[in-house]
């Protein structure tokens, strides 16, 4: 089963670490990452930029509505994902709890993914 790990943390607090601290946990991501990768479970993942880079789409009185910044205001914001393979929830939990940012304040949502046709699909480039 497929599990996305989604890592929140507040951005205040991200941009507030020394760098020499950020750099320490990217370069343990990268780890965490190989690791992931050698035994077969990565899937997917990625960093995403700050939340005032976003763009919020909905549909207002019938009418396109774009706004920028985040969806909503929150104490921690996505600030990347990981997609991974598992035989079960208490794996899915064993690596969220290598997830580098979780010592720094950061909080992992695990959720497992709903299978469907459309994840069967190849999609060729």
């Amino acid at each position: 089963m497929q599990y996305m790990l989604m890592c929140c943390i507040d951005e205040k607090v991200w941009t507030q670490l020394p760098d020499s601290t950020k750099d320490k946990i990217m370069r343990e991501y990268g780890v965490l990452i190989q690791s992931l990768v050698t035994s077969g479970q990565f899937r997917g993942g990625g960093q995403l930029r700050s939340t005032s880079s976003g763009t919020t789409v909905r549909i207002k009185g019938g009418k396109l509505s774009l706004t920028d910044g985040p969806f909503a205001e929150t104490k921690e914001q996505l600030g990347g994902y990981h997609l991974v393979e598992c035989r079960d929830l208490n794996e899915a939990l064993s690596i969220a709890a290598r997830i580098p940012t979780l010592p720094a304040g950061g909080a992992i949502e695990v959720r497992p993914l709903e299978p469907s046709p459309e994840s069967e699909i190849s999609v060729s480039r």
